[in-house]
């Protein structure tokens, strides 16, 4: 059963780019949809002990689902999240990969380099061709949580990076992932950073051990000895101005994931509210209050995703904040769904347990909840005025 939001987008709106008139908000979201329902949620289990459902992100980009945020094709950020919701509903994996595919399209396309807003771009939203995302180390670093890995020195025409990346997902031989790299000079200082397209097949790929859950999604450890980075694979220089434009998309488009297990853990509530609701009504979280919960932080991010490049202080503090709301609903959601189900839910083979681990990865994802507590915490401080004369 599509969900409410994908039944109202689909009534409301018949958008779609010049260049892709195909690309109907009703038309995506029913191809995805039907991938979600069918294929994706028979191959749900397979993904969960790592099969890398590639096949399907083409038949996703295929349908619109990974490019539809992009500028080109009408800047319908609500739509992509609708679209990974629906993936995320039923396999938490395959929206996690969605989300690295769409944010790497972001920066080819925001980074304004002929070379990458071309036929890569092209290729890239259509599914023919994939990439991911290596900025969980960046992203840290930017907030001052952990050092920057990659390591760039200037030369001419261009740069050589040189550093180790512990895990990057959705990616693989003859894909390619959006990377940065901070600039040294003198004493190995650190002037500012660059940002770029890294070709996998220039890297060196080092299996990650394994994960309690995501271990579908082509995890890899990255390492660059001596890389040349020239001017037709630069996306930023510098690169904190470029992440400051689009950090709230960034952070938005991931809210499909979270919305999407917490949607499928609601779902296996009610598989059992027949047989089971005369009990099940003692426990918490019931299936009401999630729904009613759901909705109320779906909608939120829908107006917020009306208006994804809002630079001002306090509209981020918003992306932020529902973002982590929606992870600890995830949380919640998934808990509950287990809960509700009893001893079939425990069984490694059930939707509730599998979720129980998506929604986890939902929560630590950069950026983790910490992260985004710690963010937010800083940004209000920032914007608080100063007391005068020592005194509130």
């Amino acid at each position: 059963m599509p969900s409410a939001l994908a039944l109202r987008l689909a009534e409301d709106r018949l958008a779609a780019a010049p260049d892709r008139p195909d690309w109907t908000d009703a038309a995506v979201l029913a191809a995805t949809q039907a991938i979600a329902d069918g294929p994706l949620s028979a191959a749900a289990a397979e993904i969960d002990r790592g099969a890398y459902p590639l096949e399907l992100l083409g038949r996703l980009g295929e349908a619109g689902a990974l490019g539809v945020h992009l500028d080109r094709h009408g800047a319908r950020l609500g739509l992509s999240i609708a679209a990974m919701q629906a993936a995320s509903r039923a396999c938490g994996a395959t929206g996690f990969l969605m989300w690295c595919h769409a944010v790497c399209g972001l920066y080819l396309e925001q980074s304004g380099n002929p070379a990458l807003t071309g036929a890569v771009l092209d290729a890239h939203a259509a599914g023919r061709t994939f990439g991911g995302t290596a900025l969980s180390n960046p992203m840290k670093a930017f907030a001052g949580i952990e050092p920057i890995l990659l390591r760039a020195r200037r030369v001419p025409g261009g740069y050589r990076v040189s550093g180790m990346l512990p895990w990057v997902s959705h990616i693989g031989p003859g894909q390619y992932c959006g990377a940065i790299a901070g600039v040294t000079g003198p004493g190995d200082t650190i002037s500012h950073e660059i940002m770029f397209r890294l070709a996998c097949d220039r890297a060196e790929l080092r299996p990650c051990p394994h994960f309690s859950g995501m271990e579908g999604t082509s995890t890899w450890g990255l390492r660059v000895d001596d890389l040349f980075v020239g001017h037709d694979d630069l996306i930023a220089d510098p690169a904190r101005p470029f992440i400051g434009r689009i950090r709230g998309a960034f952070i938005l488009l991931q809210c499909g994931m979270g919305l999407g297990v917490a949607e499928g853990s609601l779902d296996s509530m009610l598989a059992v509210e027949e047989t089971l609701g005369h009990v099940n009504r003692f426990l918490d979280d019931r299936p009401d209050t999630i729904a009613a919960e759901l909705a109320e932080l779906r909608a939120r991010v829908m107006r917020l995703a009306e208006t994804p490049y809002d630079g001002s202080t306090d509209t981020l503090i918003d992306v932020l904040d529902a973002r982590a709301q929606i992870s600890e609903l995830a949380l919640r959601a998934s808990q509950s769904a287990l809960l509700h189900q009893g001893a079939r839910g425990y069984l490694m083979s059930a939707a509730p347990q599998r979720r129980i681990r998506e929604a986890h990865f939902v929560a630590i994802v950069t950026p983790a909840i910490k992260h985004l507590r710690w963010e937010m915490a800083r940004l209000s401080r920032e914007t608080l005025p100063h007391s005068e004369g020592g005194r509130a």
